[in-house]
Parts: C-alpha cells; structure tokens; sequence
C-alpha cells in the first residue's frame, strides 16, 4: 500500500513565506475588548506561528497577519494588575526596571500583549520575524483596510475565547 507524502512548506526568495498565491499569508482581525490577556495570546501566537493551518512546516514561516484592536480594554484575571511585574534591565549596574501590568497598560498598552505572544513563541530568529506579522493597536481604528483583513474562523478560536465576554 502507498503512502501519501507529508507535506513540507519552503521558504520562498528573502521572503520567510509566499507573497502571492494560494499559500500566501491571511489577514485577520480580532478586537480584544474584554478578553483574557493569556488567553488571547495563545490564539495569536497559533495564528502568526501558522500552527492552525494543516501546512504548518516548523522551519518554514507559515502564519499569518493579525490586526489586534483595542488593546487597552484587556482584562487580566484576579490580581494582576497589580501583582504581575514586567522587568526590563539595561545592561548596566543596578540597571533593573520594573513596572506593574498597570503602569504598563496606561503607557504602553500595547506592549502587555506583545510581551504574552512573544512568550509563547519559540525563541529564533523566525519567531522574531513572525512577531512582525502582529499589528496592535490600542483603538479601534487600523491602517490595514487594504489588505480586506476577516474576523478569525471558527476553527481557531476556542468556543469560550472571543465568543463569551469576560464578566467583572
């Protein structure tokens, strides 16, 4: 009996994926007003890494594009807020800063979820090119309206995520 041959994607010229065709990169939309912060990151690190598509190569950049919305309406749960700390050290003696997931979010709101996709994405130099298919924004307007981004298919999303809102 024949078996079939797995499929392997490649790497296409300086791009890490196909600019046209069949297998070339979505964009999708995804609002996060009221959604748990991990959550939510473990969709989109799914998403940009390309793990929901049945043509998921690990060395090959398969994701997509994601246009995050409303950033600064993430929740966390319990007492993050205050309790969850964001280190970031200069290099330098006595170089360590630390900012609560609250500080964060009034100067860069942006940077809590960025921070949670990133941790969930393996530590290369194509998750570093995978990153930059994340677009976050912290209202609700985008400048990718060209690119006709959809709203994230049913296969992807978990039943309770982006479907049932988060209750205060």
């Amino acid at each position: 009996m024949l078996q079939q041959k797995s499929y392997q994607a490649k790497q296409s010229g300086p791009h890490f994926f196909e600019p046209k065709g069949p297998r070339a990169p979505k964009w999708y939309v995804v609002d996060a007003t009221d959604q748990v912060v991990g959550r939510l990151a473990t969709i989109l690190a799914r998403v940009i890494t390309g793990k929901h598509k049945p043509t998921y190569t690990k060395h090959a950049d398969t994701g997509d594009f994601v246009i995050v919305t409303n950033v600064d309406k993430v929740v966390f749960t319990r007492n993050k807020w205050e309790g969850k700390l964001y280190r970031d050290h200069s290099g330098y003696v006595s170089g360590l800063k630390t900012k609560t997931a609250k500080e964060m979010l009034e100067r860069h709101p942006e940077e809590i979820l960025r921070r949670a996709v990133w941790g969930m994405t393996t530590n290369s130099s194509l998750a570093r090119h995978q990153m930059k298919k994340l677009k976050l924004y912290a209202s609700a307007e985008h400048p990718h309206v060209a690119q006709n981004p959809q709203p994230l298919p049913a296969g992807v999303v978990r039943r309770t995520v982006l479907t049932k809102k988060f209750e205060k």
